[in-house]
C-alpha cells in the first residue's frame, strides 16, 4: 500500500462532525510529511463520503485547502455540525484524536 493509501485509509475512521490536521495524519503514519498529506487529500480519487478527506484541516484550526473549492469545504463540514467562525475551527471542540493503542 502507498502512503496516499494508507492516508485513505485514515481518513476512514473521522467520523462525522469531527476533524483531524494534516500533521495529525502524518505524525499517526509515522512522518513529518504534513504537505505529502495534503497532497493526498488534494489527490483522493475515492467517494468522500466514505473517505472524507473535507475533515482534514490545519494544525492552526485554519480550513485549509479543498480539491473543489474552499467554500464548498465549508459548506460541507457545517452540514455535519461543525461550526466555523472566520475561517477557523475550534480544535479543542471538533479535533478527532486517533485512538492509542493500549
Amino acid at each position: 500500500m502507498n502512503f496516499n493509501n494508507h492516508c485513505y485509509e485514515l481518513l476512514k475512521t473521522i467520523p462525522r462532525g469531527k476533524v483531524i490536521t494534516y500533521k495529525d495524519i502524518a505524525l499517526k503514519l509515522g512522518t513529518k510529511a504534513y504537505r505529502a498529506v495534503g497532497n493526498a487529500m488534494n489527490k483522493n480519487p475515492y467517494d468522500t463520503n466514505v473517505y472524507p478527506c473535507h475533515r482534514v484541516i490545519s494544525s492552526d484550526g485554519k480550513i485549509g485547502g479543498y480539491a473543489h473549492g474552499t467554500e464548498a469545504k465549508i459548506k460541507r463540514l457545517k452540514s455535519e455540525g461543525v461550526e466555523i467562525i472566520d475561517n477557523r475551527i475550534n480544535l479543542e471542540k471538533f479535533k478527532f484524536t486517533f485512538p492509542t493503542k493500549s
